[in-house]
Order: structure tokens, then C-alpha cells, then sequence
């Protein structure tokens, strides 16, 4: 096959180009001798010959020859690409592509003659216990209601502060109603706040020159106060006076409906100690402790301190069949020592409906000392306003 290499004419030889360089073909760029013998039995001979001549035609048109470059290099990959340049076996739906089939070992299970009837693996019985077990972790306590009659008096803030601390040991939740008489005073507030417990500063209206009714009017008007607002939890009156263990507030959360327990109590004497309360077997309210004649006609014998209560009792008497349909108040006219059990009277019917704590009554938690303050002198706003001088003897 003759060559592809054309001879320019002279005019081309003797024409100058802007960038100073004389034309020259690509031919002798890419191909050194000037053959293109090799490319003679490719099926693509054709098109590089079209893409030479092309080549050429932009020199002469001036193109730049950075763009002629890459034209061409990109044009040459180009066609290689697509020149096939073997066989391709395109019978592909006839070859045979399915996995071989995996079949598990033979195994010979002896069982020596034991047949084997039913499998447990206990799955259903262990997810039973952890929900039981759940259940009584996630359980909330029931709410313990603690209301407090105070007044001014000597000793009024150590009382608060000693009953507080102990309320603040005491596992949530709980709320202390405190209850003033007149007016909730500044001093008091402050030492409620002081503790850290949650609690409600009540003020009673009524007025009373009595020392018993103060004590019944600030009682009736917490129980109002858990009636308007339908507080549920269990109800414990606690003087500020007494002395209360941490396990009594614990079996408090014991009570369904009633629940009531021995007393500790120093005598009006000072020179002995009584108890006050029921006798129990198991839980079972069977009897009660006296000792004082002139209180043999009551009906039941517990102190104010020795008895809590279900507070739905107050707001919805239909869940327990509370025969009264009158709200449920300490009584004022009756004599001192009575108001304990003309109240429980209104709350239960007999000691059938009664819980004992702890079982079979056997401990103490909590004593009424019966302290005397009224002749202690009480300073304004609990701060002296001076420091006391001392004078001493020079000896």
C-alpha cells in the first residue's frame, strides 16, 4: 500500500506562523520513519488516516497546538476504546449457574431407648419473675401527710428543728402541714424552708384562749386542707413536742385504712412512765393499755401520737362505708382526753378495721414527754437583741 504521507507545496514550506515555527507534518511526529505499514491490517487504518488529514487541516487554519494535541490523544483513546480486540462470549443464558445444594452431616442420635415427651427451657417462667421482680422496684410509696400544730412558746424553734430533721431522713414522699394560729409567722417559715422537707404553712382563723381547742381547731383546719385539696396519703397527727423514730414513719406506709400502735408516756406526775395503746396479736387489734382511771370510759385508748389514717377517708367516705355523712373533725366539746376517740369513732366502727404496728405491737416508736414550757421567757423573733452580760465574781 502506497504511503499516506502527502508532499506539501512549497508555498506551505515557505509560510511562517505566529508563534515562529515552521509546519511540519504530524507524520513525522508520531511515526519517525515516515511508515504507516503497521496500521495497514487494522480495521481502524481508515479512520486514523481521516483523523491525520484532519489534524493537518487544523494546522492550517491556525488552531493552536496545544488544542490540537489533546484533540488528537483524546480522539485516539476514543477509538480504542471501542475496537474490539478479542472474542466475547455473549451465550451467557445457556451456562449453568446454580449453587449445588448444602445438605447437613448425617449423624447417628442414640437415645438407649429414653423418649423424650416435652422440652422446657424455663423461658416463660424466668421473664414472670423479672416482671414481678420489676413491678416491685418501680412500686411508688405512698405519700405520708404530716400535720403539725405549733404556736409561740418557748422552745417552739428547737421543737420544729429537732421534728424537721427527722421528717428530712424520711424517704419521699412526703409533705408536713404545719399549722399556725392568726398568722403564718416569719420565724416559722424560715425554719420550714431550713429543713429541705416539703411542706405546706397552714394558718388556722379561729381564735382560742384554750390551750385543748387550739390544738383541735389548728387539727380540723389541716384536715380541711386535705379534704378541699383531696391529698392522698396516709394522715398522721405529730405534735412537735414528741419524740418520733424513723421506723415508725416507715410503718406508716404499712396502713390500708387504719392503723394505730403503743405510746410511750411520761406522767402528768414526771416521776413515771406509762403506756398507751393497743395490744395486738399479729396485727389483729385484740385489747387496749390504761393505766388512768378518770379515761377508763373511752371508747378506745390512743394518744393523738399513736394513730394514722387513709386520707381518702376525708374526700371520698363511699370507698370505705363511713357510716357519717358529716365531714370528719376533732370534736371541741368534748372533755380533754376525749378528742382521740370521738375522732377515731367517725374513722372505724370497731377494731376489726383496725391495723396493729409493729406486729404484735411489741415495740415503742415514738413517746410524749408532756414538757412543760410556759414558764420559759421567749425572745422576739427567737434573737436577743443583745448579748447577755455576765458578771462574774474577782476573786
Amino acid at each position: 500500500m502506497a504511503s499516506i504521507r502527502r508532499t506539501l507545496s512549497p508555498a506551505y514550506h515557505d509560510r511562517s506562523y505566529q508563534n515562529g515555527a515552521g509546519f511540519s507534518s504530524p507524520s513525522h511526529k508520531f511515526f519517525p520513519n515516515g511508515n504507516s505499514k503497521q496500521f495497514s491490517s487494522s480495521s481502524s487504518s481508515a479512520h486514523l488516516r481521516l483523523l491525520f488529514n484532519a489534524v493537518n487541516l487544523l494546522y492550517r487554519k491556525g488552531w493552536r497546538r496545544s488544542f490540537c494535541r489533546c484533540t488528537f490523544f483524546f480522539l485516539i483513546g476514543f477509538l480504542f476504546g471501542i475496537t474490539p480486540f478479542g472474542h466475547i462470549d455473549t451465550d451467557i443464558q445457556a451456562k449453568d449457574f446454580t449453587f449445588p445444594e448444602l445438605k447437613p452431616p448425617h449423624v447417628n442420635l442414640q437415645l438407649d431407648d429414653q423418649i423424650v415427651t416435652s422440652v422446657s427451657l424455663g423461658v416463660n417462667t424466668r421473664l414472670q419473675e423479672d416482671k414481678e421482680f420489676t413491678a416491685d422496684l418501680i412500686e411508688p410509696l405512698k405519700q405520708l401527710i404530716v400535720v403539725t400544730p405549733t404556736y409561740n412558746r418557748g422552745f417552739q424553734a428547737y421543737f420544729l428543728n429537732r421534728l424537721g430533721q427527722v421528717l428530712r431522713l424520711v424517704k419521699p414522699p412526703l409533705v408536713w402541714i404545719v399549722v399556725e394560729e392568726k398568722v403564718a409567722s416569719f420565724e416559722t417559715a424560715e425554719i420550714l424552708r431550713k429543713t429541705g422537707v416539703m411542706y405546706r404553712h397552714v394558718v388556722c382563723t379561729r381564735n382560742s384562749s384554750n390551750v385543748k381547742d387550739r390544738g383541735v381547731h389548728q387539727r380540723n383546719a389541716a384536715l380541711e386542707h386535705i379534704e378541699r385539696h383531696k391529698l392522698d396519703g396516709i394522715v398522721y397527727f405529730a405534735d412537735d413536742d414528741n419524740v418520733y423514730s424513723l421506723e415508725l414513719f416507715e410503718s406508716l406506709r404499712t396502713i390500708s385504712r387504719f392503723g394505730t400502735w403503743p405510746v410511750a408516756m411520761l406522767a402528768q406526775s414526771k416521776n413515771k412512765a406509762i403506756l398507751e395503746g393497743p395490744v395486738c396479736n399479729g396485727s389483729q387489734v385484740i385489747g387496749w393499755h390504761t393505766n388512768e382511771k378518770s379515761k377508763r370510759l373511752r371508747r378506745f385508748h390512743v394518744d393523738m401520737s399513736g394513730f394514722a389514717f387513709n386520707s381518702t377517708i376525708l374526700w371520698d367516705p363511699k370507698r370505705w362505708g363511713r357510716p357519717f355523712l358529716n365531714p370528719t373533725r376533732q370534736l371541741d366539746t368534748v372533755k380533754e382526753g376525749f378528742q382521740e376517740t370521738t375522732f377515731i369513732e367517725q374513722v372505724v366502727e370497731d377494731e376489726s378495721q383496725m391495723e396493729g404496728a409493729p406486729p404484735g405491737c411489741s415495740g415503742i416508736m415514738n413517746w410524749h414527754l408532756h414538757l412543760d414550757t410556759g414558764n420559759l421567757v421567749y425572745p422576739k423573733g427567737w434573737l436577743l437583741q443583745k448579748n447577755l452580760e455576765v458578771t462574774l465574781p474577782i476573786k
